[in-house]
């Protein structure tokens, strides 16, 4: 099986629920590779902030992180202008992905991808 995870959730909305829905993506990341899938993980949004809070050691996410961190193909590198992440991603060797030419963006990742090969695609 191949497995998109798309984690757009905002860690800086404060919430309980953005911990939530990046724990549950990076818990599908950890299962699926357990189970042998292919998987890809990729910060869109404002979710390309996401990687430089989960590397802070004192995270509780962190740990899980790491396990998957293999599986992480990169953050958006339009999102990441956009939503100031863009010297937080290079800073944790997150590649930024420009892979779909979008007017006004240094280009974005590209989502349709995954659609058109057939992946199971899941968004937090």
């Amino acid at each position: 099986m191949k497995t998109a995870i798309l984690i757009l959730s905002d860690p800086k909305s404060g919430t309980d629920e953005a911990l939530g829905r990046v724990f549950n993506a990076l818990a599908l990341a950890q299962e699926s590779i357990a189970a042998g899938d292919r998987v890809e993980v990729t910060f869109v949004g404002a979710g390309t902030r996401w990687p430089g809070v989960l590397s802070q050691l004192s995270h509780p996410a962190n740990g899980l992180y790491n396990a998957v961190r293999e599986a992480v193909v990169g953050g958006s590198c339009g999102c990441a202008a956009v939503f100031g992440a863009s010297e937080s991603l290079q800073a944790c060797g997150i590649s930024e992905i420009k892979s779909h030419a979008l007017a006004g963006t240094p280009g974005i990742a590209s989502l349709r991808r995954y659609l058109a090969e057939g992946w199971q695609t899941l968004v937090f």
